[in-house]
């Protein structure tokens, strides 16, 4: 559901967006004729983004992160953000920025506050992905790109997260780290690729204490592997309950299964871990996955970390799980 600032803090915003862009219009007209600063470096650059060609700040002083598959790599090359969803924000890794209280909290995608957004005074803002929905009221208050991880882009989902890694580079002159994280991401996923071998899978989402067809989230992995995923096109939901049952899956009989515990990655409360869920199940005791032990657990933070760094590890699982047979 799309969700509108007020008029008044929209108006506000906008007189502040004009404000700024007519100050830079004033003090900044030698940049246009010349876009890098005295020292020599470029002060802006062209990027490609989900919306289009646009050209943005490079090195933003203030930037506001909200797509989550970037966070990991903004904190690993010492990049701060102004304000993020910090209950978006994986539980472990990212004690910092959570106590940190000059970062502003603007709440989920579910009910963001964008009057905080305004509030940080952000020279960028990461939009997209869970905040698709507010692009319109993003812009109304600073530039807002998106270069999140997309299905529908070119290569598919693991091609778009090399991509995004490679835009980030660009604008914060990481283009040496950006492209170790490529070719991390290449190598991983090609040692998973040779690894499988044709075999069935079982894509799964434990969420509300519940087994379900989790394709809809993870099946992306699946995208360079050769590996045949058993219920795809089939019912499931991430954020709820399909009805599919134990029995059915025991019956499917996958080779393997790969899991998501969502419950861990949103931090259900009382929440029982996947693999006690998983091996409590009767209906399970005779399959091949599990008389093989033929499980891959994702990391329990896969559900909010999901970029670069989140598919290299899932990657370098499934090889060692594959390898280890």
């Amino acid at each position: 559901m799309a969700l509108h600032l007020s008029k008044t803090v929209v108006g506000a915003a906008s007189v502040l967006v004009g404000a700024l862009f007519l100050t830079g219009c004033g003090a900044g007209a030698a940049e246009t004729s010349d876009p890098t600063s005295s020292a020599g470096a470029p002060s802006s650059v062209s990027i490609e983004s989900n919306l289009g060609t646009v050209e943005v700040p490079v090195n933003p002083a203030r930037v506001v992160a909200l797509d989550n598959t970037s966070f990991e790599t903004l904190r690993d090359w010492g990049i701060t953000p102004v304000a993020v969803p910090k209950g978006l924000l994986p539980g472990t890794g990212f004690e910092d920025w959570i106590a940190d209280e000059s970062i502003l909290d603007i709440g989920t995608h579910r009910e963001p506050n964008l009057e905080l957004v305004s509030e940080a005074d952000p020279d960028l803002i990461l939009g997209g992905y869970r905040f698709t929905e507010v692009q319109e009221d993003l812009e109304s208050i600073a530039q807002t790109i998106d270069i999140a991880g997309s299905d529908e882009a070119a290569g598919g989902y693991v091609a778009s997260l090399q991509a995004q890694t490679t835009t980030l580079g660009e604008i914060f002159q990481k283009q040496d780290e950006a492209a170790a994280l490529v070719a991390d991401l290449d190598a991983a996923s090609t040692d998973a690729a040779a690894a499988t071998n044709g075999e069935t899978v079982f894509l799964s989402v434990v969420n509300g204490g519940k087994i379900d067809n989790g394709a809809e989230r993870i099946g992306r992995i699946l995208e360079p592997l050769t590996l045949t995923d058993i219920f795809a096109g089939k019912d499931g939901d991430i954020h709820g309950d399909s009805g599919l049952a134990p029995e059915t899956i025991a019956q499917a009989n996958p080779d393997w299964m790969i899991v998501l515990d969502r419950d861990a990655g949103a931090k259900t409360e009382g929440a029982q871990p996947a693999k006690a869920i998983i091996d409590a199940t009767e209906a399970f005791a005779e399959t091949t996955f599990a008389k093989n032990d033929q499980i891959i657990y994702l990391d329990p933070q896969f559900y909010t970390r999901e970029g670069i760094q989140a598919y290299i590890q899932a990657y370098e699982q499934v090889t060692a799980a594959f390898t280890a047979k």
